[in-house]
């Protein structure tokens, strides 16, 4: 295994936590790791929220790095293009070619955007450092933001718009913020505290077209309500970045299909999870992955814990099969996690909220601090929510770790 080398595509959170555990589990072959950004690794929740209200840099962002990892070899500034399994070959956008003995496939996700004729000028999303600082720089207090979206990033980006001083219009489809996971009560309550704060809601409503001759003056909605800005955030979604792995007959049908080892599966010629026979994982935002916590299938789960997560078990494996060894049968069990801070309101949850077929507030009330329970169809609990509770919601780490497949 020491002439062996693992290329690690994505300079994210998931690739440097799959370096490490390949580290802490005997590999000591070559690391690379691939990023299109011309940084290493650095922390992005804060992009929304004290990046840009504080305009921090990426030295105050970027993720300590382990000793063990020292010896890694960054390949930052050029993204990964195609992949040929059969060759072990990766060819990056700048045209150059690396051969890998095991591969991390580690390339996360990117904002959706919306097919909105008008100007592009003023329109802008957030999901890398650069984005932040330009964000940051075109805020101006007194004048209007127009976030699409109400979502945690664009509930995080009304509270931050509101504190640099910017009038904040919300545009979504939905008819609560959140509303996803949170259901309609937890986010007209959220709502609530955001309009007391002065931010305005455009809820069932979407926008027809960006106005002006080079750059944004100003947004038509779909009911004709026209809003003026020059700042215009599209934050509705986000994309898997799968498209380099085409033509691998790989399941790319949302994010990157793998097992519970975070290796990859449904290729072509192949059958129930065996998979590739190239040693290849994926982790982070990437990956479709099953848990024994959700029985109706894999999932991508796009919250802040699952990168470390995957990434460790998606280390532990490749390591494995660079030895000739089998990888752990212990099935995948990580606690989906994630926490939000909008205006003073500290959020959290564990679990899937979102999979619910209702819920119920078992502490406070929903206008002040309080804790929501999440239940499935067969009235099993599948997540919390907690809104300034972060101490009371320690208990339901355990409770939510105890739920079987056969109860979810």
């Amino acid at each position: 295994m020491d002439n062996k080398r693992v290329v690690i595509v994505g300079a994210g959170l998931g690739g440097l936590r799959a370096a490490e555990a390949l580290r802490a589990n005997g590999f000591v072959g070559e690391i690379e790791i691939v990023g299109d950004e011309e940084h290493v690794p650095y922390n992005r929740p804060p992009l929304s929220k004290e990046a840009l209200k504080s305009g921090l840099g990426h030295e105050d962002l970027k993720f300590r790095q382990r000793d063990s990892i020292a010896d890694v070899h960054w390949k930052l500034g050029s993204g990964a293009r195609s992949l040929n399994l059969e060759k072990k070959t990766l060819t990056l956008a700048n045209g150059e070619e690396l051969m890998f003995d095991g591969l991390v496939i580690a390339t996360g996700i990117r904002p959706r955007l919306l097919p909105i004729p008008g100007p592009t000028q003023g329109l802008f999303t957030l999901r890398t450092l650069s984005d932040a600082q330009k964000l940051r720089e075109a805020i101006v207090p007194g004048e209007n933001l127009v976030i699409l979206g109400s979502g945690f990033i664009g509930c995080e980006l009304a509270a931050t718009g509101t504190l640099l001083g910017a009038n904040v219009h919300v545009v979504s489809l939905d008819s609560e913020p959140m509303v996803m996971p949170m259901g309609l009560e937890l986010g007209g309550a959220m709502r609530r505290r955001h309009e007391s704060k002065g931010v305005t809601f455009h809820l069932g409503r979407t926008v027809k077209s960006f106005n002006g001759d080079e750059k944004i003056e100003s947004v038509t909605l779909d009911n004709g309500d026209v809003i003026p800005t020059g700042v215009v955030v599209e934050a509705i979604g986000s994309v898997p970045n799968v498209e380099w792995l085409e033509g691998n007959g790989l399941d790319l049908s949302n994010g990157v299909l793998v097992d519970h080892t975070m290796r990859l599966v449904g290729t072509e010629g192949t059958e129930g999870t065996e998979g590739t026979n190239v040693p290849v994982v994926a982790v982070g935002d990437v990956a479709r992955h099953p848990s024994v916590l959700y029985a109706d299938g894999p999932r991508r789960i796009e919250h802040w814990n699952m990168p470390t997560e995957t990434g460790k078990r998606a280390g532990a494996t490749l390591a494995a099969l660079l030895k000739g060894e089998a990888p752990t049968d212990d099935p995948f069990s990580a606690l989906p996690a994630f926490w939000s801070d909008q205006f003073e309101y500290q959020l959290q949850s564990y679990g899937l909220p979102g999979v619910a077929a209702r819920s119920k507030v078992v502490s406070g009330d929903l206008d002040g601090p309080c804790i929501v329970e999440y239940f499935n169809d067969k009235d099993h609990l599948v997540g919390v929510i907690g809104i300034d509770t972060v101490k009371e919601l320690v208990p339901y780490r355990k409770k939510l770790m105890n739920i079987d497949s056969s109860s979810s």
